[in-house]
């Protein structure tokens, strides 16, 4: 796991996300006929980081990057070794080609701020997505709570995979097709760094 800071853009106070803490996943769904019975795998992103800067405690002049090494990415449903292993090739080698295409990332380029109560915030971030070689806008909602030496997010967001030119995952000899639609799923805990 990796650890990253933020900093406050005017203030000088710093955040560090605490990775070992926080949960990112991506939810894939099985297609077609055997959808009824199939595996819709469930994905963590092990290797990431982020930098979230912002003028105050209210979120204002908020700025986000995170950055993810596709080849971290790892089923967490219990399978049989030799699907693990199957799946995990299929995911690096001919979907997201890994080695050709090692970073995923994402840069806002707005955040809107609603306060909901006291501490408690509901964001709507902007920005661009990069992923498998394809930049494109993407948007999604969060919700911060602050509290004096921390800081929660949490939030869901979809993809569809043909928009980055990503190969839809066929496995077990095609018996086997996911659905275009990807969806993320994060919990992220900062602490206040002294």
């Amino acid at each position: 796991m990796v650890a990253s800071s933020a900093t406050g853009v005017n203030s000088g106070v710093g955040w560090v996300i605490d990775t070992r803490a926080s949960q990112f996943t991506v939810q894939a769904f099985a297609s077609g006929l055997v959808s009824v019975i199939a595996h819709s795998p469930k994905i963590a992103i092990r290797d990431w980081t982020g930098e979230i800067q912002m003028a105050s405690r209210n979120l204002e002049n908020t700025r986000m990057k995170v950055a993810i090494k596709a080849a971290s990415l790892e089923v967490l449903d219990e399978l049989r070794d030799t699907d693990r292993r199957e799946l995990h090739r299929v995911m690096n080698q001919d979907v997201l080609e890994s080695s050709r295409y090692p970073d995923i990332s994402f840069e806002s380029t707005e955040v809107k701020t609603e306060k909901v109560k006291d501490d408690l915030y509901k964001i709507k971030v902007r920005g661009r997505l990069s992923l498998h070689g394809v930049s494109n806008e993407h948007s999604f909602t969060a919700q911060v709570s602050m509290a004096a030496d921390s800081a929660r997010a949490y939030g869901e967001f979809s993809i569809r995979q043909s928009d980055y030119e990503v190969r839809i995952a066929s496995i077990a000899g095609g018996t086997l097709k996911l659905q275009d639609d990807l969806k993320f799923s994060f919990y992220v805990l900062a602490r206040l760094q002294t």
